[in-house]
């Protein structure tokens, strides 16, 4: 039986594989168009196949019979063919028989496989959403549904012309199905070390560990993750004269870990804080600046130590028994806020709600990075984080509270801010994985890597809204960010009409253009030209800088007050602000004197001139 020899024997085939008494028929229009909509049903028991294209039913009540992964070309034919066969090896590997379709016309890619068992669902959609993560043309909609999940099967015609051809595999495979869960278990646990980078084995050389890039710089291989917090802090964060070389090399080796290249690192180097050391060198009159060679020679010499360290030295996930549950857990809870946030675009479309949606994602965010549903976030580092105003970030928050998104946990006290509870409907219930099937059929890895992926997602999002182009006033609005970035972010973009103003606006500026697929985001760096054209580049910097100053003397202010309250027996030895001293001990900040007014109130003004003259270190800033 082949379905390439007509439509007769793709319908045999359909009858003989459907876990169903009925299929799915592509609806039609009165004037004989046939619709991507699969709105209507065809009995099997009908000798006759449908006039129109038909989509057969993935499971049956009690599980997935049938496996389709559906690879959208989208205008690249090539893309859908590499992840199919990267698909199609990992399923070798772990003994699955499989079929390879070219889906029709436009290129795409099915591979098919069937179950000899029922397989659970949330276990196929634990493998759906890690496939989606490493393979970035897979539709995973009919593998996340099994109430309406259906894919067109082999030899079924498709509605622009032509039909499902099998490129390679035998119909055995489906007609004698083999695959079993411990199978599909070896293929997630297979895709969760692709995206965690665990695939190395413990006992591999650790010269075998090690790669070479095109430029001769070592790497470690593996999927690029985010960098860890305290590396990410320590890029964000303004390095000590003595400092300095710390800080780097605290970037370097969460960048060495997270599977960074150099050339990543050095895109970074003219601008992130925390990379001054490359930038500038510690004399005996401050800092100076180093020459571009030197600056080159520097990164790749502390670049070389952070890969060899971290290749000697590997993390073991094993030192904690519950994190791949705990960080499951937590996907799922992450994972359904956003679901229930994506399921009504109206709040997040008009007045407040942009910047409302990217304060939730960055919570989700911070969430996902701690492994926590309570995170500490003040509205400064929120509003960095989205690229919004510190008083944007103050009113976005009470109104997601006040919707119910969010709960406050804990109030801020002196420097630390305020808790907040992600979770406030209790989506996550009290001892996590405790009675809940998607913890009992998550294979083991799998639980971290989908963290690991939606971190990714989130964190890619935030950067391509986070810009000065992006930045309101005299810019473009916050919600032309979020939708450019859910444009470049998915890939099968879908619009409204409610977008249909704002993709106005961005093409105006050939930020996004209208291809074969639908509206595209143009080159990213098409943002920075548009932002010096706008005159706001420089903006979110500029207010970075003036945040840090603002954090600064608020911990001045604060470290004043404990002062004040602490025991008076010694005699005060502290330095006036224009005195503050060339050299503190390591992880020691000693505070001068904070300016006061002549009436002896607190003179905040003075104190911010004082920070920009110098009168804390750089520490002060990291601790601030």
């Amino acid at each position: 039986m082949s379905p390439t020899t007509g439509v007769e024997d793709a319908w045999a085939l359909t009858r003989a594989i459907s876990p169903r008494d009925r299929v799915r028929v592509a609806a039609t229009t009165s004037s004989g168009e046939v619709l991507n909509q699969y709105s209507r049903t065809w009995l099997l028991d009908q000798i006759q196949p449908p006039a129109a294209p038909w989509a057969v039913p993935l499971a049956s009540l009690d599980g997935f019979r049938l496996l389709a992964f559906d690879f959208d070309a989208k205008g690249d034919e090539a893309g859908a063919a590499r992840d199919a066969a990267a698909l199609s090896s990992l399923l070798v590997d772990a003994g699955i028989a499989h079929l390879i379709c070219r889906s029709g016309p436009s290129g795409g890619r099915h591979v098919w496989a069937a179950a000899s068992q029922a397989l659970d669902v949330e276990l196929v959609g634990t493998v759906a959403r890690l496939a989606a993560a490493v393979l970035p043309t897979l539709d995973i909609a009919p593998l996340r549904n099994s109430a309406t999940g259906c894919v067109r099967p082999p030899g079924a015609p498709h509605r622009d012309g032509g039909r499902s051809e099998i490129l390679e595999g035998d119909l055995g495979c489906l007609l004698q199905p083999t695959t079993d869960s411990e199978a599909l278990v070896r293929v997630a646990r297979a895709l969760a070390a692709q995206i965690t980078g665990a695939a190395i084995e413990d006992d591999s050389p650790v010269s075998a560990t090690v790669r070479v890039d095109e430029r001769g710089h070592p790497y470690l291989p593996g999927v690029r993750r985010p960098l860890p917090a305290a590396s990410l802090a320590a890029l964000e964060a303004a390095a000590a004269d003595l400092d300095a070389s710390t800080v780097l090399n605290t970037v370097l080796l969460g960048a060495a870990a997270s599977h960074w290249h150099m050339a990543d690192v050095a895109e970074l180097a003219g601008t992130a804080p925390g990379l001054e050391h490359l930038r500038s060198k510690r004399g005996t009159r401050g800092r100076t600046p180093r020459r571009p060679r030197e600056q080159a020679e520097t990164l790749a010499r502390q670049w070389r130590y952070a890969v060899k360290f971290v290749a000697e030295n590997p993390r073991r996930a094993g030192l904690d028994a519950t994190f791949d549950t705990r960080a499951g857990d937590l996907a799922d809870t992450v994972r359904t806020l956003q679901e229930r946030a994506d399921a009504a675009p109206g709040r997040w479309n008009s007045g407040g709600g942009p910047a409302d949606r990217r304060v939730l994602d960055t919570l989700h965010l911070f969430a996902l990075t701690a492994v926590n549903t309570i995170v500490e976030a003040d509205i400064r580092r929120l509003a960095l984080a989205c690229g919004i105003g510190r008083e944007t970030a103050r009113t976005a928050l009470h109104r997601l509270t006040a919707d119910g998104w969010i709960r406050r946990a804990e109030a801020a006290a002196g420097v630390h801010g305020a808790r907040w509870h992600v979770d406030p409907h209790r989506v996550l219930p009290s001892g996590a994985g405790q009675g809940r099937s998607q913890a009992a059929t998550r294979p083991e890895g799998a639980g971290a890597a989908e963290r690991t992926a939606l971190t990714q997602q989130l964190q890619h999002r935030l950067t391509l809204a986070t810009h000065d182009v992006f930045s309101g006033h005299h810019a473009l609005p916050h919600a032309a960010g979020n939708l450019y970035a859910r444009l470049a972010a998915s890939p099968s973009p879908s619009t409204t009409t409610a977008d249909e103003g704002l993709l106005h606006r961005l093409a105006t500026f050939n930020l996004v253009h209208l291809a074969t697929t639908g509206w595209r985001p143009a080159d990213f760096a098409r943002r920075d030209f548009v932002a010096t054209e706008l005159q706001v580049d420089g903006r979110l910097e500029r207010r970075r800088r003036r945040y840090q100053v603002e954090r600064a003397v608020w911990s001045w202010w604060q470290a004043e007050h404990a002062w004040m309250c602490g025991p008076r027996t010694r005699r005060d030895a502290r330095a006036r602000a224009d005195q503050a001293p060339l050299w503190q001990p390591a992880g020691i900040t000693r505070y001068p004197k904070h300016p006061r007014r002549s009436d002896g109130r607190a003179d905040y003004t003075a104190a911010r001139a004082a920070v920009h003259d110098g009168a804390l270190t750089a520490s002060v800033f990291l601790a601030a």
